[in-house]
């Protein structure tokens, strides 16, 4: 992996069987789950849509979309707010179901390690790292968000 010129902010989100490793600067606000309005002929990972801040944003369970469980628990669970990187005006945000809240945690070079085979990654996925020893997936956010816009 390339070399880190500083310290970075990141957010350990908790999902349903997996946990997924965010930069901070990323996740915009985290909500308590609602019931989504349903998206026509989605696949199963596209819960639907939420309102948050007057935009109508995707929800998605990424825990779904990289085959790590086969249903999602939506009993105390929380909605991270993510920025999308795609600059598209229609989707500036898109909304992961998190199963609690994000905890903030330090990357350095020191304790950021890849793990194992990164060929035949599951889809959505773009590294699988551990932070001091904690297994997490890196999402390919921009691939996702590719995924979303040809759906919605």
């Amino acid at each position: 992996m390339a070399q880190l010129a500083a310290d970075i902010r990141g957010v350990m989100i908790p999902l349903t069987d997996a946990k997924i490793l965010l930069p901070n600067a990323s996740v915009s606000e985290v909500i308590t789950y609602g019931d989504p309005q349903p998206v026509a002929d989605a696949p199963e990972w596209v819960l639907g849509t939420i309102t948050w801040r007057g935009w109508r944003i995707p929800l998605l369970s990424f825990s779904l979309m990289a085959g790590q469980a086969a249903s999602e628990n939506t009993s105390g669970a929380k909605v991270a707010i993510l920025k999308a990187l795609g600059g598209s005006a229609s989707m500036p945000y898109m909304a992961l179901l998190a199963q609690g809240f994000p905890r903030l945690t330090t990357i350095t070079e020191e304790n950021l390690l890849l793990e194992g085979n990164q060929e035949d990654l599951p889809e959505g996925v773009s590294h699988v790292v551990s932070v001091n020893d904690e297994a997490a997936f890196v999402p390919d956010l921009d691939g996702i968000e590719e995924r979303l816009a040809g759906i919605l």
